[in-house]
């Protein structure tokens, strides 16, 4: 498979470049330029005589604009150390495509002349075919000169089309103190397929109105950046915006994904998670599909516009609904919009999709009828696991053997139950009986205290069998908040999480060190995932664990700092007492949706801001540990105002507020 883990990533979705660091894509592994589940160009390297200049530098000047510099040996002065002959690539996308302004720089005494040449190619591989390496022997595609500069490829519906201004292969004269410059330009048409995405999302914010000011400067500069990339991540459906979960291969719309990210968002950009919302709801499920995995009432798991063959049988339609906890999770996430402000008309046209999620739990959900919530995969083609760690690998038991189907994982319960007693209160608010929801909560909530635990923490998972798989994990912090556990039960899992074999020093294992198949570099069997650690920190902060919840909010910021405050989608877990910087996995997603939004999630659940505007209150319950010494938040969005605190010393002053709120 291609590896990700060195190469540099410009964003501005649909759009993004994945390039070493010389900024030259030679169509080797991943490199390439992508749209729209599609590689746009595989190649676009530039030689002088013949020859590439050595790389230097790269200039990450935001998500969608980077520079990368280079020495052009052989020309200008013959000094014996100083290069006076520079290349200059100014790599810009936009949702449109991509535009490369190529500087070649004379900086000696003397005229320089030489031949300049830009060299293009596609295979218009889908990403699919990459990932898996299907790739690797595609040819690349003849392109039809045009003349003057412009050429295109067509394959199966796609264009693409460049344009070279004054040309891909010239022979400047550059005097000394000027330059010469050749601007590419790279556009696609692509065709809709059967999800029919927009390929230009609608506007985006120029920027964001948060402002952040800590005393632990890695702090701002990692909010600071994961804003800049959640910006680019972007994408639209009709008036509506959400975030793609990650390029190159999850470049699309996500039911978990989107909804996490987007509900972590919710303080920042509330639009995002109402536009999240109505693009899942636009697709929930209508019939009993099994090729499809679609049920009444769910919500899907990924939209594409074709079918994508992930290779070793593994085939997902254009609308795949293999998910167990999406459905939930998009409950959750209106509940909390409408708390933090969503328009009330808004929220009310949401409600028959509420209805139908809710009914899902019960009807579809939990197939077996033993009160909690079970998948299995019908297809043969899809998914084996369908929670957020959906490996085939991701639920095994203490010496490494894998969980059999059905499966019904500890987490998918605490976001059931979560679901059931949130929707009930959305119902109560717009005058329908919730009760039925309550009751099942409660319910599911016994049952599980008598099923799920054993040897002093709460299962994996319960297996096709219905025994408890044992095993020390990640997935029990997403109880915490959910109101599944009660204090004593939530103060057992705080003291799990305090381990060293789940703390990496870094952020959550996935994994304990404890487990037969443990390993650091294993997808969801003892990597880090940076949403896992920040969602785990969100439910510690709110039921009152703040020391072991500011241990791992100080984990990501060293995560982040070594990363350049951008984090990937996940790292090794090898953890801080086996070296100095975590390991990257090779094939993770950097930027990535919910990574890059737990910056977010991470600062606002510390400072305990629990708003109800549709009650007119707003309750501040800061931490009374935290890994920083004062933090200021300005601009939080909350209604119809803003919010804007400052924490220093364990004294919380409110700087701006909503009027209408009491606090």
């Amino acid at each position: 498979m291609p590896q990700l883990h060195e190469l540099v990533t410009a964003l501005a979705a649909p759009w993004v470049v994945l390039s070493p660091r010389s900024g030259q894509l030679t169509g080797t592994g991943a490199e390439g330029v992508y749209a729209q589940d599609r590689r746009i160009l595989s190649r676009l390297t530039v030689t002088i005589d013949g020859e590439p200049p050595v790389p230097v530098h790269v200039d990450e000047r935001s998500a969608s604009v980077h520079e990368y510099a280079a020495v052009v040996e052989g020309l200008g002065d013959a000094t014996r150390h100083d290069p006076t002959v520079t290349l200059h690539r100014t790599r810009e996308l936009t949702t449109a495509g991509l535009t490369e302004r190529i500087r070649l720089v004379n900086r000696s005494r003397v005229p320089v002349e030489c031949r300049l040449d830009v060299a293009l190619g596609t295979d218009l591989a889908g990403t699919a075919a990459v990932r898996s390496g299907a790739a690797a022997d595609l040819p690349e595609l003849s392109p039809v000169d045009e003349g003057s500069g412009r050429l295109h490829w067509d394959n199966s519906g796609t264009r693409v089309t460049a344009r070279a201004e004054p040309g891909l292969s010239t022979t400047p004269r550059v005097e000394p103190g000027e330059e010469f410059v050749v601007t590419v330009e790279i556009t696609a048409d692509i065709p809709k397929g059967a999800t029919g995405f927009s390929i230009d999302p609608p506007a985006r914010p120029a920027r964001y109105d948060l402002g952040i000011e800590c005393d632990d400067r890695r702090v701002d500069r990692w909010v600071t950046r994961s804003l800049d990339d959640l910006r680019a991540l972007q994408l639209g459906a009709g008036d509506d915006r959400y975030l793609g979960a990650g390029p190159p291969w999850y470049l699309t719309l996500f039911g978990r994904d989107s909804l996490i990210s987007a509900g972590m968002l919710i303080p920042v950009d509330p639009e995002l998670a109402a536009g999240t919302l109505r693009a899942l709801a636009a697709r929930q499920g209508t019939q009993v599909d099994p090729e499809t995995a679609e049920q009444p009432g769910k919500i899907p798991h990924e939209l594409r516009d074709e079918l994508a063959d992930h290779g070793g049988g593994l085939v997902l339609p254009p609308v795949y609904y293999g998910t167990h906890d999406a459905t939930q999770l998009w409950i959750t996430t209106l509940h909390k919009a409408w708390r933090w402000g969503m328009p009330s008309d808004q929220v009310r046209d949401l409600l028959p999709n509420l209805r139908r999620a809710l009914s899902w739990m019960k009807e579809y959900g939990d197939p077996d009828d033993d009160g909690f919530l079970e998948y299995v995969d019908e297809s043969g083609h899809g998914l084996a696991n369908q929670g957020w760690k959906d490996s085939f690998d991701a639920v095994q038991w203490p010496d490494g053997t894998l969980a059999a189907a059905p499966i019904a994982l500890c987490e998918v319960q605490g976001y059931a139950y979560a679901a059931a007693v949130r929707g009930a209160e959305l119902l109560e608010a717009y005058g329908e009986s919730g009760d039925e929801w309550r009751e099942w909560a409660a319910a599911l909530q016994e049952r599980f205290r008598d099923t799920f635990w054993v040897d002093g923490y709460p299962a994996i998972a319960l297996d096709g069998e219905k025994n408890p798989v044992a095993g020390r994990a990640s997935n029990m912090g997403h109880l915490l908040g959910t109101g599944l556990l009660d204090a004593e039960e939530e103060l057992a899992v705080a003291d799990v999480l305090a381990g060293d074999d789940l703390d990496s020093g870094f952020g959550l294992r996935t994994l304990s060190t404890a487990m037969t198949r443990f390993n650091p570099l294993g997808y969801h069997t003892g990597s880090v995932w940076p949403h896992d650690t920040a969602m785990t920190i969100e439910g510690l902060f709110a039921t009152g664990h703040a020391a072991r919840a500011s241990s791992y909010a100080a984990g990501l910021i060293r995560a982040a700092e070594a990363f350049e405050y951008r984090l990937p989608e996940l790292f090794g877990g090898r953890g801080l007492q086996e070296e100095s910087t975590p390991t990257p996995y090779p094939l993770s997603c950097r930027p990535q949706a919910w990574a890059a939004a737990s910056a977010v999630a991470v600062v606002v659940a510390a400072l305990g801001i629990e708003p109800d505007v549709p009650g007119g209150t707003l309750v501040l319950n800061p931490a009374d540990s935290m890994p920083w010494k004062a933090l200021k938040l300005t601009g939080l969005r909350l209604g119809d105002g803003r919010l804007s605190v400052h924490w220093q010393g364990g004294n919380l002053t409110v700087l701006e507020a909503p009027k209408d709120l009491q606090h």
